[in-house]
């Protein structure tokens, strides 16, 4: 969750113009949020969250023997 909100809230709204500066970036993101810190709630239960893997596991998956592939019939 940490690297979510560093991605949303510092990343993706600077400009870098080197590493040096990408990082200290990225510490002074760091050393402020250590500073105050708060517990991540969960906005989904667990039954949500397995159920959601379940899917994504299902569709990405090797195809099981003999099932039809996504492209077949498309000229792939």
């Amino acid at each position: 969750m940490v690297f979510a909100l560093l991605t949303d809230k510092k990343i993706r709204r600077g400009v870098y113009r080197s590493v040096a500066a990408l990082r200290a970036d990225i510490t002074s993101f760091i050393d402020r949020h250590n500073a105050d810190p708060k517990p991540f709630r969960w906005t989904k239960s667990a039954d949500d969250i397995l159920a959601s893997i379940e899917r994504f596991c299902r569709y990405n998956g090797p195809a099981e023997h003999g099932a039809m592939l996504r492209t077949s019939g498309s000229g792939h």
